[in-house]
């Protein structure tokens, strides 16, 4: 491994959701670890078991009222409110234990990055970002994207930027650091006139000190890996460029892929082996190396999630894997006991993820997308929006 990079894991984060037919089944975290191991993604390296979040890093984002809610809703007999109890976010028992536990892997692995120990450090379990100050939204109970940034904050560094690359705009941690120049978070995500929450309109900025801090590229429905790229190197890396973050966070959901039932772009798994090399790129050229990995959404829970962050626990770690490797009999018969859908047989989709960049024209379905998000921030960040070499 040519960077230091910290894997945190334990087994109890498959405990998040107890059932089997709610869409952010842990199986999907256990198939993909397997399918790591069995890659040999993580030969030597030792998984760093965490402890839960103390009630000091979840207050730093969510009330005490609402953590005391998510506490006691598996055995208040009327409900508690605060998004709990909804069929996104249904209660069971050990959710606050659960919850805390995967914000506690995220502040562990903030951790690894802040004490030296690591340039980059890994969390599959996280990228709940949905979660609220307040509430429970979108499969999310502790925003542990947003936890792990304030536990940073508190440390003293001044300069963090959060990317979001899930389908769902990143509402929870914009939402969070909404007002804070400090932080950076750029989301891109499926238009929100088309898919739920419904936020991330280019004229979301930020507010007071933080406006200009805010960044949202809003993909068209149908936007496949060439027209996702061109979006991403179009307004990301200038932006990062200008800011100089201390500490790159990534949210990285698979669920941009055209095979994700719960939303409309049509990216493959080379597509999103594409963007985890560009993040780790700009890791390296915009924050001195230092990259925080979350996982996040994704859906399609044999065939997609676990190839998808194969790829990524192998370009953290410096193992890049050929697209073309062959999936493992043992994974797949392991596979097979959980689903009936036929599964993959490579680490590839046969897609070529190649892409035009932007030059400045409105020559692809995704420049509108483009050209808003860069006028609405560029001239903030002393950048000329329409000329490509800004």
């Amino acid at each position: 491994m040519s960077a230091r990079t910290s894997v945190v894991w334990t087994p109890e984060f498959l405990t998040y959701q107890l059932s089997d037919d709610h869409p952010l089944n842990p199986v999907r975290l256990e198939l993909m670890m397997e399918l790591s191991r069995g890659l040999g993604v993580l030969d030597g390296v030792e998984l760093i078991e965490p402890e839960p979040a103390t009630e000091a890093d979840l207050d730093r984002v969510h009330t005490a009222g609402y953590r005391t809610a998510v506490r006691s809703a598996p055995e208040a007999p009327f409900g508690v409110g605060h998004g709990l109890g909804t069929s996104d976010n249904p209660i069971f028992f050990g959710m606050h234990e659960a919850a805390a536990l995967i914000a506690g892997g995220s502040v562990r692995a903030a951790r690894e990055i802040a004490e030296g120990r690591a340039d980059r450090a890994v969390n599959m379990a996280g990228g709940l970002h949905h979660a609220m100050r307040d509430r429970a939204a979108g499969f999310c109970v502790y925003n542990d994207c947003s936890v792990a940034i304030a536990w940073l904050l508190e440390q003293g560094y001044e300069r963090i930027a959060y990317l979001d690359v899930d389908v769902h705009h990143g509402d929870g941690v914009q939402a969070a650091f909404y007002d804070d120049p400090r932080v950076m978070t750029i989301s891109l995500h499926q238009h929100p006139l088309t898919l739920w929450p419904g936020t991330g309109w280019a004229g979301e900025l930020g507010r007071g000190d933080g406006e200009g801090y805010a960044v949202n590229i809003a993909l068209p429905p149908g936007t496949g890996d060439a027209g996702w790229l061109r979006a991403f190197h179009g307004v990301v890396p200038s932006l990062l460029e200008q800011f100089r973050p201390q500490v790159l966070v990534t949210e990285c959901g698979a669920d941009t892929h055209a095979e994700d039932p719960l939303a409309n772009l049509e990216m493959s798994v080379d597509g999103h082996r594409a963007v985890y090399h560009a993040l780790r790129e700009l890791a390296e050229t915009t924050a001195g190396g230092k990259w925080l990995i979350l996982g996040g959404g994704g859906y399609a829970l044999y065939r997609v999630v676990p190839r998808s962050w194969t790829h990524l626990m192998a370009v953290a770690l410096d193992r890049d894997l050929d697209p073309d490797t062959s999936i493992p009999a043992d994974w797949t018969a392991k596979a097979s006991t959980h689903t009936r859908a036929p599964l993959p047989v490579s680490m590839s989709d046969g897609a070529d993820p190649s892409f035009e960049r932007w030059g400045g024209s409105f020559g692809e379905r995704v420049d509108s997308a483009i050209l808003e998000t860069r006028r609405a921030l560029f001239p903030l960040h002393g950048l000329e929006p329409d000329d490509p070499r800004d």
